[in-house]
Formats: C-alpha cells, sequence, structure tokens
C-alpha cells in the first residue's frame, strides 16, 4: 500500500482560496450570502475538527455503549431534521410514525448490512459502524423527508378526490393509492439517480477518500459498491414504512378523512 500523503497547515489554508473566490463572485454579483458563507465555512470546519477528535478517540476507546450514544444522537438529528424541513404542520400520529420508520428502517438495515455484509466482529467496531451508520441514517433522514413532504401535500391537494373515491366505496388504502405511490417514488428517485453517475460523472467521497488514502482502487469499488446498495435498501425500507403507515394518519377510526 502507498503512504498516505497528509495535508499539511498551508496546504488547507490553500484549500480555503476556493472560499475566497466565491465570496469575491458573491460581492461582485451583489447576491447578499457573505455572511452565509463564512458562518457555513467557520460551521463546517469546526464542526469537522471536532468529529475527527471524537472519532480518533473513539477508535482508540472502542466500546459498546459509545456507539449506541453516537446512534441515539444521529437518530435524534435525523428526526429532529425532518421535522423541521417539512414544511407543512405535522400531526402526533405522523410524528410518531416517523419516528418509527426512521429508527426500526434504518436500525434494522444497518445491523444486516454490519453483521452479514460487511461481517464486522465485534459488531460496534467503531470504525465501521460509525461511518456505515451516518451514511445510512443521513440518506434515509433525506428520503423520509421528501415522503412526508410530498405525502402531506398529495393528501391536502388531493382531498376532495380521496373523499369522493371514499363515498364511492374505497377504503383509505385503496382512496391515496396513488399519492403514497408518488410519495415513495419522490423518496427514493434521488438515490435511484445518485447510482446513474457513479463511477463515471464523478466518484463517490468515501471511495474518493479511500483511494487518496492509499486503497486499492478495486476494493475501494468493492466498499462502495457494497454502501450504495446497503442505502438504497436503507431508504427503501424507511420509506416504504413510513408511507405504508403515514398515510392512516390521515383517517379516523371510521375511515373518515380528517386534518391532521
Amino acid at each position: 500500500m502507498d503512504e498516505i500523503m497528509e495535508l499539511g497547515l498551508w496546504q488547507m489554508v490553500a484549500a480555503y482560496l476556493f472560499i475566497v473566490v466565491l465570496y469575491i463572485i458573491l460581492k461582485l454579483r451583489g447576491i447578499e450570502r457573505e455572511k452565509e458563507l463564512l458562518i457555513s465555512t467557520l460551521r463546517m470546519t469546526l464542526q469537522l475538527v471536532f468529529v475527527g477528535y471524537l472519532l480518533a478517540y473513539l477508535f482508540e476507546n472502542n466500546h459498546v455503549l459509545w456507539i449506541l450514544l453516537i446512534i441515539v444522537v444521529m437518530q435524534l438529528f435525523a428526526i429532529q431534521n425532518i421535522f423541521k424541513r417539512v414544511k407543512h404542520p405535522l400531526g402526533r400520529k405522523l410524528k410518531q410514525i416517523i419516528i418509527l420508520s426512521m429508527i426500526a428502517g434504518t436500525l434494522a438495515s444497518i445491523f444486516y448490512f454490519i453483521i452479514v455484509v460487511v461481517q464486522v466482529t465485534p459488531w460496534y467496531e467503531a470504525r465501521y459502524f460509525i461511518p456505515i451508520a451516518g451514511m445510512m441514517i443521513g440518506n434515509s433522514m433525506t428520503g423520509v423527508a421528501l415522503g412526508v413532504q410530498r405525502l402531506v401535500e398529495g393528501m391536502h391537494d388531493q382531498r376532495n378526490h380521496i373523499e369522493g373515491a371514499l363515498m364511492l366505496g374505497a377504503t383509505p388504502k385503496v382512496a391515496s393509492k396513488k399519492i403514497v405511490n408518488q410519495a415513495f417514488d419522490a423518496a427514493i428517485l434521488p438515490t435511484i439517480n445518485s447510482m446513474v453517475g457513479m463511477g463515471i460523472v464523478f466518484l463517490p467521497g468515501m471511495m474518493t477518500g479511500q483511494i487518496l488514502a492509499g486503497l486499492s482502487p478495486v476494493t475501494a469499488i468493492q466498499y462502495q459498491i457494497a454502501i450504495m446498495l446497503g442505502i438504497v435498501g436503507c431508504v427503501s425500507i424507511t420509506v416504504i414504512m413510513f408511507v405504508q403507515l403515514g398515510y392512516k394518519a390521515f383517517f379516523n377510526e371510521k375511515s373518515q378523512f380528517r386534518n391532521l
């Protein structure tokens, strides 16, 4: 394996020149994003430095309790982020369904991938578990957020159509099937699209990092394919759980349409 090329202080400073270029462009074009750019750059730097030292500590002090704590924090952040992303107000029942779908869908996928696909021993090995869990939870968060947004919008926009179908004897499941399918399609489309150009249009971040770290490109590709398939599966399972349960939050015990 080739020696890993480490970046020095001045090399890192040189990389920030791209931010300076963007700042100048914003200034010249009169686009008021300078403050947001600076804050985002500062937050990114501080957060990644913190995470870097945290991961270094966890890798050296590997313990199942630390892993469980990290998973809880990831899940809380992801679920809270979903609530914030959706523009429409969410009822208590729908929020409970989002929480259930995220926790059950992602955990089932993560443990299957860790134990069956990668076969890490022990399963709570931080060097593998944390990055894999982060990618799966992060992508599922995006998928569920898109699914929630499309489901809520569809239910509100097509309320008359749904109520008409119910009056003709359709069940809530049949009346809302088209909306549920559209929500699922919208949620998984970004993940599917990211697979199309992978390897030709762009190299994924994880694969690029492994290659830069000196890993064989063939081995890096094997890991990237496995990770991408795991992400697709995790997003699909999480989103289908949500939409299959989520539409029920719009109906009462008498199968009547109700507002959240």
